[in-house]
This record gives structure tokens, sequence and C-alpha cells, in this order.
């Protein structure tokens, strides 16, 4: 390795960083550039007195069983989804019918996407927020102060007919493969909408096979929703301790459905300690968004979450964010808001969205609270 790659500090570092951080993996960096050291207090090693919120203890989620979510158990499942929502903001979802050949195949094609040169990468490299294929690192690399340790593909999927001519051509079959992945999850999300919306008491649980008008509407609007698939590569750092493969966040939508590879990395916020949530093979990590928030009311919380990276092993994760149209404006049901829990929140939509994080730092739960009446 170069003196100047030891260091990074040459003319041409902004544009290194820039390149992602899979490059600076793939020339041998032995040290975390500045740009991409946390502040003491935001760095995940941490173990003095001040960061007594952070915990090595392991959090297993709970596991909503979605063959049970439609069978007679339903009653019981949906109060189980209701709980996880209310208290955790996360679930795990197995038994999903999924069949596991899409889900293997998509994390070796994403995995395969960002072992192709870096040239290959970089033509879908851009700075808008709306194009249908996006190649870039960090979190909003045209803001952040610090940059996170994360190289990213984003895909948006609906309608899928016409962004998938805009998707990489190679690997062979990533065109044909995520939208397969695309469809399954897309089709998955309606499915687990139904049973929210049903949990919150948004329908008679013994007429839930009889949906009210505005349920449909509301069900097909989501048919026609937004659908966004980032595929996250995060490569061995030299000093995981100093840096985020992301930083704490909340996701904008209603749900994302999160799949893992084997190796630990996801960590939430519960009971105000930061813990790791251990991959179970297969499932899905399905997590609550802004937009539920919202519409629940605060009845479900979208909670912080962020992604450590380790020194020894490329970790791949592949995040379907799902909500409603891109300009249909999400504010709290009706049917949640009364004297003795009054409207919470203004209502939004994703190009509000946008604007906020296009011209300012992503910091925690900062849009939602710009969302937040008081």
């Amino acid at each position: 390795m170069s003196p100047a790659m030891a260091g990074f500090t040459t003319e041409n570092e902004e544009s290194q960083y820039q390149n992602g951080v899979k490059c600076l993996h793939e020339n041998g960096i032995s040290k975390v550039p500045s740009k991409y050291i946390l502040p003491v207090l935001e760095r995940p090693g941490i173990t003095n007195h001040e960061q007594a919120n952070v915990t090595k203890n392991n959090l297993k989620l709970p596991i909503i069983d979605f063959q049970e979510l439609q069978g007679p158990n339903r009653p019981q499942v949906l109060q189980s989804l209701a709980n996880a929502c209310e208290q955790y903001g996360f679930f795990q979802l197995v038994n999903h019918d999924i069949p596991s050949d899409v889900i293997s195949n998509m994390i070796e094609v994403g995995t395969k996407f960002f072992e192709l040169p870096f040239e290959e990468r970089a033509k879908y490299m851009s700075s808008d927020m709306r194009a249908p294929v996006r190649y870039g690192t960090s979190f909003n690399q045209n803001k952040d102060k610090v940059f996170c340790w994360r190289d990213f593909l984003k895909l948006l999927c609906h309608p899928l007919p016409d962004v998938l001519p805009h998707w990489p051509s190679s690997p062979v079959d990533i065109r044909n493969l995520a939208a397969t992945y695309a469809k399954e999850t897309k089709y998955l999300f309606l499915m687990l909408m139904e049973a929210i919306f049903e949990s919150l008491g948004l329908v008679d649980s013994s007429a839930a096979k009889k949906k009210t008008t505005e349920e449909d509407e509301v069900l097909k609007e989501f048919e026609d929703g937004s659908q966004l698939m980032v595929v996250n590569c995060y490569p061995p750092c030299p000093e995981p301790d100093l840096t985020l493969g992301m930083p704490p966040h909340s996701d904008y939508g209603f749900l994302t459905l999160l799949l893992q590879d084997e190796v630990e990395g996801l960590q939430i916020q519960f009971q105000d300690k930061w813990v790791t949530v251990e991959p179970i093979a297969n499932s899905f990590v399905v997590n609550v968004g802004d937009h539920l928030e919202i519409f629940s009311n605060g009845k479900y919380k979208s909670v912080l979450h962020r992604v450590l990276v380790n020194s020894r092993k490329d970790r791949i994760s592949v995040a379907s964010l799902h909500s409603l149209p891109f300009m249909r404006p999400v504010g709290p049901s009706p049917k949640l808001v009364d004297e003795s829990n009054p409207r919470r929140y203004k209502e939004t939509d994703f190009a509000n969205f946008l604007e906020y994080i296009s011209s300012r730092e992503h910091n925690k739960k900062n849009f939602l609270e710009s969302r937040k009446l008081t």
C-alpha cells in the first residue's frame, strides 16, 4: 500500500471518499480516514461511563409467524404484532412463503454487484434522489460531515416496467432476480399492512375478510405505492470501533422489510440501550417507519437503529422500503384521533421527505420530529 493510501492526505482524497468504502478496502487501507471517524461520544466501541447506554447483549425480537397469521390463531398473532410495533418498533417475520432460492439469489447477486470493477459500479452514481437507480456511499454523501462505512445500490421498484430498463444489466440476471424479489416483498408488505390495519382496530377482527370501503381504498393505494430497494454493502473496516455502517436513524415509509446475511450488524435502540439483533436464517426483520408512526398517531413507534461494522468480512443486507404513492399525503387516521388522543402529527409525503434530507445532514429522527404538532 502506498503512503498516500495509508494516510489519505492527497489532493484527491475527497474524490476517493466519494468512490466509497469498497474502494478503500480494495486498496488495502489499514487506518480509517478522518472523514469516517465519529466524535468520541458517538462511537460504537466506547466503554467509559459516558456510554452506559451501550450493551453487548443481543436482542431476540418478537417473532411473528406469517403462517400462523393466516390461520385460526390470527387474533393472538395480531395481538403479538401490536405489542411488537408498540414496544419494539421491530419484529422478525418467519414462515413468510417467499422461496428460499429467491432470498439466496438476491443476496448472491447483490454481493456480485459490489464485486464488479469500480468503473462498472460507478456508471450508476448519481446525486438525484429520484433516479431509478443510484449507486453511492455513506448516508447522504452530499451533506454528511462524517461519512459512514457503507456503499449502497438503490433501486426504485415501482412502476416496475418503467424502472427495470434503467437497472444495472451486470452481473448477469440482476434485473430478473431483483425484480422477482421486489414482487415477492411487495406482496408480503400488502399482506402485512392488512394485518397492521386489523391490529390497530381499524377493522373488526370478526369481519377481517369483509374490509370496509375506506380500508379497501387505502390498501389499493398501497398496491400502487412506492417501493425502494436498497442493497447495502459493509466491507471489512480496519478500525470498526471508530465508525458506523449507518448512523442512528429511522426509516421514512410505512414498513421496511430487511433481509440480512448471517453476519451481525443491525442494532436497535431498546429501553435506551443499543442492542444487536440476532439474524435468523430466511427471515425478515420488519420495522415500523415514520409514516406508520404518523398514520397510527403515535401508537406504533418508528425506532432508531444503526449498523455496526467489523474487521473480518463483508456484510450484505437488502432493505425493501414501502409506503403510499410519492405525492399522496400521510396523516393520522381519523379513527385513531379523539379527545383523549388528539392529532399529534401534520400531514407529509415523500416529496417533503426528499426536500428535507436533501437540504441537511440526516440526523436520528429529525424528519419525524419536524412533522410533530406542538
